[in-house]
Order: structure tokens, then sequence, then C-alpha cells
């Protein structure tokens, strides 16, 4: 009998986050045990974890502020005491915020840094040993089209998530011979809480922009992602995919 792989997803309770938890639940290739985190969902991260369980699938949903270098160590310890290794890491937790520029705050520009990619490198660094000991780990991290283009009223967002395809590409090199893969999904427009800000009207104008003609869900993302876990995806490292239907080509 196969052994059943951990993975551990960061931001499980919505959006991106909790379709990629479903994904893995869901998955019919391979079980899965689950570990995700929420920072204030409890109720939503409840009734997902009560799903998952319902499907026989051991799952664990832990509060953690990915801000908190205490607070990530703690919660990887415990997914490494109860399952006894992480064999996936899904970086998927990050905020969003427009402003114009001249607006935007140094506590608006740390606050989107620590949560998009401090998060990242703590979440990262605290599940690596792991990973090392066994010579075996997939890692995803998620990133935005906006890190490829650039975003106008979005600078900070932009930098941070370009940030992370800068760290998805050094850290691929520099794990390859630990038996370690990490890649990058940088969705497009996607239909989550994130993105419902947007006006009515601006949703038509991207559809129109869009080769396909409609917005991502975020189970498109969540497709990605999982694929990106498994072994048919095992030459494939330091990438930058990006789902977002033909809107940048």
């Amino acid at each position: 009998m196969l052994q059943k792989k951990v993975v551990f997803i960061t931001g499980g309770s919505k959006g991106i986050g909790k379709e990629t938890v479903l994904k893995f639940a869901e998955s019919h290739e391979a079980n899965f045990k689950i570990a995700f985190t929420y920072y204030n969902s409890y109720k939503q991260a409840n009734s997902i974890k009560k799903y998952v369980e319902s499907l026989g699938i051991e799952v664990l949903a832990l509060k953690m502020d990915i801000r908190n270098k205490q607070q990530v160590n703690e919660t990887v310890n415990k997914v490494l005491e109860k399952f006894g290794k992480i064999d996936i890491l899904v970086n998927n937790a990050g905020i969003a915020q427009q402003k114009l520029f001249s607006d935007i705050t140094e506590e608006d520009w740390d606050n989107m840094f620590n949560c998009n990619i401090k998060g990242m490198y703590l979440c990262t660094q605290a599940v690596l040993p792991s990973m090392i000991h066994f010579k075996y780990g997939y890692i995803v991290n998620v990133s935005s089209i906006w890190g490829i283009t650039g975003a106008s009223c979005e600078v900070h967002y932009s930098a941070a998530k370009s940030a992370v395809i800068g760290f998805t590409k050094a850290l691929a090199k520099e794990l390859g011979l630990s038996g370690i893969r990490v890649n990058c999904v940088a969705p497009g427009v996607i239909d989550t809480e994130m993105n419902s800000s947007l006006t009515d009207d601006v949703v038509e104008q991207l559809k129109e922009e869009t080769p396909l003609g409609c917005v991502g869900t975020p189970r498109d993302v969540a497709n990605l992602i999982y694929f990106l876990s498994l072994e048919q995806s095992s030459f494939i490292t330091g990438q930058v995919i990006s789902p977002n239907g033909g809107i940048v080509i």
C-alpha cells in the first residue's frame, strides 16, 4: 500500500486556498493527509475540516499568522508531530490592496511584503528540514499575473508578487539536487473575494480582453497547483505558469 503524502496549504479557508484543499481531498489519483491554515476565518475553516473528514481523510485546520515566525514554526511542528512529514507545501496565503502609489503608506508596504513574501520565506524555511531529510518535496508558490506584468494602482502588490517569482526560481536551483521541486502559479483575474471590489464594468472589460472570454475560477488555479504536486510533473521545476485565459501570452 502506498504511503499517503502530506500536503500543507497556507490560507486554506477561502478562495484559491479553499479550492486547493478540496481538490486534494477529492483526489482520485492518490490519498493525502491535509493540513491547512487560516487567520480569521474560523467558521469557514471548521466547515472545510468537517467536510474533508467526512471523506475519510485526516486533516488539520490550524490558526496561524503567517507574518509571525514563532507561530509558523509552532504550526509546522504540529503538522510534523501529527503526520510525521510534509511532502507538499502550497504557499498560498496573501493579501491584495489597490491604492495610488502616492497614497501607499509605509505600513501598507510592510504589511504587503510581510504577508506575501516574508510569510512564504518563513513557511518554506520551517518545512524544508523535513523535505531535505527525506530528499523529497514539492513546493508551489502562488504569485499573480501582476507579478509578471505589473498593475497600475497595485505597485506594492505587484512588487511583492514579483518577489515570489524570484524566490521560486532561485530556490528551485538551490534545492534541485535535494530532490525538491519548486514552482510558481501566477493566476490571472480569478473570481475570488479578493477581487470582489472590481465593478461589473471592469469585470466585463477584463473578460473582453481575455481570449477565452471569461475570468477564471479558484478551482482552475487549484487544478494547476494539484498537477504541480504530482509525479506526472516530476521534470518541472523553477517555472512560472500563469492560468489567465490568455490575457497575457
